[in-house]
C-alpha cells in the first residue's frame, strides 16, 4: 500500500504542475472562477469513478454506467416536465431508485448467475441506452419544459460552494467510510484478491457483487440528475462514451483493472487529473484530436505502471498458514 500512496502523491504533484504550466500559458486558467469551474467540472466523473472503482476491486466492470446515468437522467427529465409540482426531492429519488434497479440487474446476473462482467453490462449499456429512445421516441426534453428549481439546484451555492461540490465531497466521505471502516468495503478487497479464498472463509461473494454493481448503478442514477439539470437538457445521447472516462479516471488513479487494488484517494486524483486536462488544453488551444491522444497516452502509461506494480499492491486477504489451518479442521 506505501507504493499506491507514493503514486497518489505524485499524481497529486502532477495535477498542481500542470495546473501551474497552464496558467503561465494562459493566466486567465488560475483565477478562482476557472479553478472553480474545474472543480465543479469535475464532481460527476468523481463520483462515478468510486463507484467504478469498487466494481473494479471485485475483478469486475461496469460498462453500462453512463447509459444508466442516460436512462435514470431522462426518468427525472421526464417526471420534472410532465409533473411540474412534484416536488424536486421525489424526482432525485425516482432517477436514484431507476440506477439502482438498472444496477441490481447487472449485479444479479453477475454475482448469482456468475456470467462474465464484460458481457453482462456490454449488453445492458445497449439495452439501457435503448431505453432512452423508446422512452422519448427519439425527442428532447429542453430547459423551457422544465421548471427553474429543477434546472437550479446543481449550481446553487451554498458558503459559496456549489450543491454539485458539497454532494461530490459528501460522496468522497462516504465511500471512505465504506473502503477502509465497513466489512462491505473489506469483503470487496478479499473477492478481487482472491475470489475463491473468500467464499471459502465464509463470505457472501455473490450478494456482494450484485449491491455492488447495484451502488455504481444507484450513483448513475444521481448523477443522472445533475447532469440533466446542470446542463438543462435531456436526450438520448447523453453521456455517451463517458464509461470510457470513468474507467480511464480509475485506472489513472491506480485501480488495478485487475482486481483488488485500489483507493478512494486515487479515484478521485484520476478523476481531477482528467478533468484537469479537458478543461486546461483548450484552454492552449489544443486541438480535441491531441486531447484524445494525450489522454489514451496517460491511460496507457498507467496500465503500464500498475501491471509493474501488481504483486506488490496486492493485499493477502488472510494469512496462508490460517487458511492451511482451516483447511485441516475442515478434512478432519
Amino acid at each position: 500500500m506505501s507504493m499506491l500512496k507514493q503514486r497518489e502523491a505524485l499524481l497529486a504533484a502532477l495535477i498542481i504542475v500542470l495546473i501551474g504550466l497552464v496558467g503561465t500559458r494562459a493566466p486567465v486558467f488560475l483565477s478562482a472562477a476557472s479553478l472553480g469551474n474545474v472543480l465543479t467540472d469535475s464532481t460527476l466523473l468523481i463520483m462515478l469513478a468510486l463507484t467504478q472503482m469498487f466494481v473494479i476491486i471485485t475483478r469486475g466492470i461496469d460498462l453500462s454506467v453512463a447509459s444508466n446515468l442516460a436512462l435514470s437522467g431522462m426518468v427525472a427529465a421526464l417526471l420534472g416536465a410532465k409533473v411540474p409540482g412534484l416536488p424536486l426531492a421525489v424526482i432525485v429519488l425516482a432517477a436514484v431508485g431507476t440506477g439502482l434497479v438498472l444496477g441490481l440487474i447487472n449485479g444479479w446476473m453477475i454475482g448469482y448467475l456468475q456470467l462474465p462482467p464484460i458481457v453482462v453490462t456490454l449488453g445492458t449499456m445497449s439495452v439501457y441506452r435503448g431505453m432512452v429512445f423508446v422512452l422519448t421516441n427519439g425527442a428532447w426534453i429542453s430547459s423551457q419544459q422544465m421548471t427553474p428549481e429543477f434546472i437550479g439546484f446543481p449550481l446553487t451555492t451554498l458558503f459559496g460552494v456549489t450543491h454539485l461540490v458539497w454532494i461530490a465531497a459528501l460522496v468522497v466521505l462516504a465511500m471512505w467510510y465504506v473502503a477502509r471502516h465497513s466489512r462491505f468495503g473489506r469483503d470487496l478487497y478479499a473477492i478481487g484478491n482472491e475470489p475463491g479464498s473468500a467464499r471459502y472463509i465464509g463470505i457472501p461473494a455473490a450478494r456482494r457483487l450484485m449491491w455492488t454493481y447495484g451502488l455504481s448503478g444507484m450513483m448513475a442514477g444521481l448523477c443522472g440528475y445533475l447532469w440533466v439539470a446542470r446542463y438543462a437538457v435531456a436526450y438520448s445521447q447523453i453521456a455517451y462514451g463517458f464509461e470510457f472516462t470513468v474507467i480511464a479516471a480509475c485506472v489513472i488513479g491506480g485501480v488495478n483493472i485487475a482486481g483488488g487494488v485500489g483507493s478512494v484517494g486515487g479515484a478521485v486524483l484520476g478523476a481531477l487529473f482528467l478533468s484537469v486536462i479537458n478543461n486546461a488544453l483548450p484552454v492552449v488551444k489544443v486541438s480535441p484530436f491531441w486531447q484524445s491522444a494525450l489522454t489514451g497516452l496517460v491511460i496507457l502509461t498507467a496500465v503500464l505502471i500498475n501491471a509493474r506494480g501488481n504483486k506488490k499492491n496486492s493485499r493477502q486477504i488472510l494469512p496462508l498458514h490460517l487458511i492451511n489451518q482451516n483447511a485441516k479442521r475442515s478434512a478432519a
